[in-house]
């Protein structure tokens, strides 16, 4: 018996000191656990604690307990915060050849999503992060296209968009795109957005059919139309400095978790965006999709395209991205 209780003893405090030496990471994330970033990050943090074998532990805070994205880019490029799981449109005002990746009706589907963050153009969009924002490129998230919902009436034709107030992040080209069709864009900081539409300080905002979902947008916005201008893009980012204080195992362990977790989280795109939609219409919102989306797409070549040209690094560049995606 005194050897059980010994052996016991022994392994308990093998494993306390186990633990005491983990080295532990933050992940912040503006939206809730039961989010398509939600399925990503948990999906990165036991990816990373099984590849390390229990040396490496990460903690997620979600639903924005750590702050606004921007105010999360700006704590990860100073090694304040390890992980931001953030939109790219986001990223571009620190990174702004990143706005390709938003440029509207630049991706197209699916296929051209995963495309546009693996491979090559995965390495492109990295070594800008790093020397324009000062973060490195860990996942990417698939969040289907950004649908927008409103609480005046249903829009199926620019004419119906005329005027109605749409919430958009801190990106200048997203606003720009909004404002050519002739809405009445506001930026605002992703925490206020469910208060701003049930006051009625904006009309609406878009964003995938996952996140409307979990964020039970239905509970505020009566509308949804199906505009299929921007993929939702959205990388976890860890700060450069804070990247290469690590060692060479711990950034590969990261970097094979990150690639992992992307990939798991596409299928749980495919798989869980329909399941939303329905859980949305169930609530009583009323999906629409354009009759004139043509005039949108060519509003958006012939107005905002040129406007950005120079922002995102060239009309050579951006006819290149398009050329690698086969457009």
């Amino acid at each position: 018996m005194f050897k059980k209780t010994l052996l016991a003893t022994a392994i308990l405090a093998s494993l306390t000191v186990h633990a005491a030496h983990a080295k532990t990471f933050k992940v912040g994330m503006g939206d809730p656990m039961d989010s398509d970033q939600g399925a990503l990050a948990q999906r990165f943090a036991e990816l990373v604690e099984q590849l390390s074998e229990g040396e490496m532990e990460v903690e997620l805070f979600p639903g924005g307990q750590l702050g606004s994205e921007t105010g999360m880019i700006q704590d990860t490029r100073i090694g304040k915060l390890d992980f931001a799981l953030i939109g790219v449109g986001n990223l571009t005002p620190y990174a702004p050849r990143l706005g390709a990746l938003t440029m509207p009706y630049a991706i197209r589907s699916h296929a051209d999503a995963v495309k546009a963050t693996t491979g090559p153009l995965a390495d492109r969009w990295n070594a800008i992060a790093e020397e324009e924002a000062g973060v490195h490129i860990v996942s990417w998230l698939y969040s289907n296209f950004r649908y927008l919902t409103n609480s005046k009436r249903p829009v199926t034709t620019l004419d119906d968009l005329q005027g109605l107030k749409v919430r958009l992040p801190q990106n200048e080209l997203m606003l720009a795109t909004y404002e050519a069709w002739g809405a009445s864009p506001i930026s605002m900081s992703w925490p206020e957005v469910f208060t701003g539409l049930q006051q009625g300080v904006i009309d609406g905002q878009d964003n995938p059919y996952i996140v409307n979902y979990t964020m039970k947008f239905h509970e505020v916005q009566d509308y949804l139309t199906e505009v299929h201008y921007q993929y939702s893009l959205q990388p976890i980012v860890m700060g450069v400095r804070t990247y290469e204080q690590l060692s060479d195992e711990e950034r590969a362990i990261i970097d094979r978790a990150g690639l992992e977790a992307q990939l798991y989280a596409l299928q749980f795109q495919l798989t869980e965006a329909s399941k939303a939609r329905a859980g949305m219409e169930a609530e009583g919102v009323e999906v629409s999709t354009l009759e004139d989306e043509d005039e949108w797409i060519r509003i958006a070549k012939e107005e905002v395209w040129p406007e950005f040209y120079d922002d995102i690094g060239g009309q050579e560049s951006f006819e290149e991205m398009q050329k690698a995606l086969g457009h």
